[in-house]
């Protein structure tokens, strides 16, 4: 007969510590997996929504201060819907860039979808620049034509 091993020395740790054959269940590693792509997932699209193209895009190309009462303002508008109306918000600023003069743009839909727009804003004062503010698919009934 052999002697009892005092106080577990010598035994098998599985045999001490009561862990099960195999180490964690099988379906864990799965399960992280699954979440780590779901999370993933959810992330690239909330960056896309907010980072990816826009429906509607304005980009500058020039101003010309005509006097002290009207600048001109050139401008593109990229939309991804050519057919579509848009209106483009439009703005003269002073030196100190208060804005002394803004205007609604109707860009009416072409078979492009890049027009080139050139428009005339009335200031209250001499103005120093000009820009787009933005643009908006709302077009307001008023700016229709009837």
């Amino acid at each position: 007969m052999s002697d009892p091993v005092p106080n577990g020395v010598g035994a098998r740790p599985a045999d001490r510590y009561g862990a099960t054959p195999g180490g964690r269940p099988k379906w864990l590693v799965p399960l992280i997996a699954l979440v780590v792509l779901a999370v993933g997932a959810g992330v690239a699209y909330l960056g896309f929504q907010k980072y990816g193209p826009a429906e509607i895009e304005a980009e500058e190309l020039g101003y010309t201060v005509v006097d002290d009462s009207t600048v001109s303002l050139r401008f593109k508008v990229t939309r991804a819907d050519p057919h579509r109306d848009v209106v483009c918000f439009v703005r003269a600023m002073d030196r100190d860039t208060t804005e002394v003069g803004r205007r609604e743009v109707l860009i009416t839909g072409s078979e492009h979808g890049t027009v080139e727009v050139t428009t005339e804003i009335r200031t209250s004062s001499r103005s120093s620049s000009g820009s787009v503010y933005g643009c908006s698919a709302t077009v307001p009934e008023y700016l229709r034509a009837h």
